[in-house]
Order: structure tokens, then sequence, then C-alpha cells
């Protein structure tokens, strides 16, 4: 093979490796059949969510996923298929769930979350989650609901008396 043919293969690789390290969240779903405006729709509502999508030959993320240690991936790796790397663990999942709902002929495959494999049910089910700052308000909720029945508690006493 030709030595530049060879490099441009191995930074491609790294850059698959360097994206996935740098991510909590991969998906990989297959995009057979979508137009390009609906592909341009969903990059756009990816891009708002801070996630990314990317098409990658899948040799070459074969490679990546040996190097990151993903050995189970390379059973979903057949077809078309797009990358999305997210930095939240589960912005990417629920983009793409909520746009495989939408069009028929996208599909999740599957994906790895925080160095572990995920099943195509494993990807939806991570999409229900509820987001970080989700997750702050309700823990903040939690937190307050004591602090406040007992304001209110000597409120109505004061009341009372």
């Amino acid at each position: 093979m030709n030595q530049n043919v060879l490099k441009a293969k191995q930074e491609t690789v790294s850059e698959i490796v360097e994206k996935a390290k740098a991510s909590s969240g991969l998906v990989v779903v297959e995009y057979r059949g979508l137009s390009v405006n609906q592909i341009q729709e969903l990059r756009r509502a990816l891009a708002k969510s801070g996630a990314s999508m990317n098409v990658y030959k899948n040799s070459l993320v074969e490679r990546a996923s040996d190097e990151l240690g993903y050995s189970e991936m390379k059973d979903i790796l057949v077809g078309p298929n797009a990358f999305v790397f997210s930095e939240d663990l589960n912005a990417g999942a629920k983009v793409i769930a909520k746009y495989a709902k939408r069009f028929d002929t996208l599909s999740i495959k599957g994906g790895v979350f925080e160095g572990r494999f995920a099943s195509k049910e494993d990807v939806i089910s991570i999409s229900k989650l509820p987001d970080r700052e989700g997750l702050i308000s309700m823990l903040l909720s939690c937190l307050q609901a004591p602090v406040r029945q007992f304001a209110c508690t000597v409120k109505a006493v004061a009341d009372a008396k």
C-alpha cells in the first residue's frame, strides 16, 4: 500500500480513539435511507446538544475499538454506520432515540458508555434518563424538602398562636 494512504488511515484511527476517549457516550447508528436534509437536521440537533456525528469506514473503527478495548463493538460494525460522540453521557443517545422514532430508516445498533458496551436496548434505556441538570435539580429538591417542611411546620405553629 502507498505510505500516504497508510499514514492517512493511521491518523483516522487515532482521531477515532481520541474522540472516543474524550466522550462519555458513543452511539452507533445505521443511517441507510436517510435523505441529505434529514441527515443535516440530525447533525444540527446533535450539535445543539453537544454531540457530533461522524462517518468512518468500519475497518478503521474496528482498529480503533481494538486499541480502546471495545471488542464487543465489532459485531455491530456491518453496513453503513454513523458514530455519534457526546461529552454528556446521554445527550447523543437522547437525540438519536428521538430521531429514530421520527425517521424509520434510522436504526440504533448499540454503543459504548463510560467504557462499557451497550446494546440497542441499553442505548434506548440510557436515552430515557434525565440529563445532568435534571439529576442535579432532583437532588437539590430532595435536599431542600425536609428544610422546607420544617419551615412550613414552624410557620403553621407561629400562625396558630
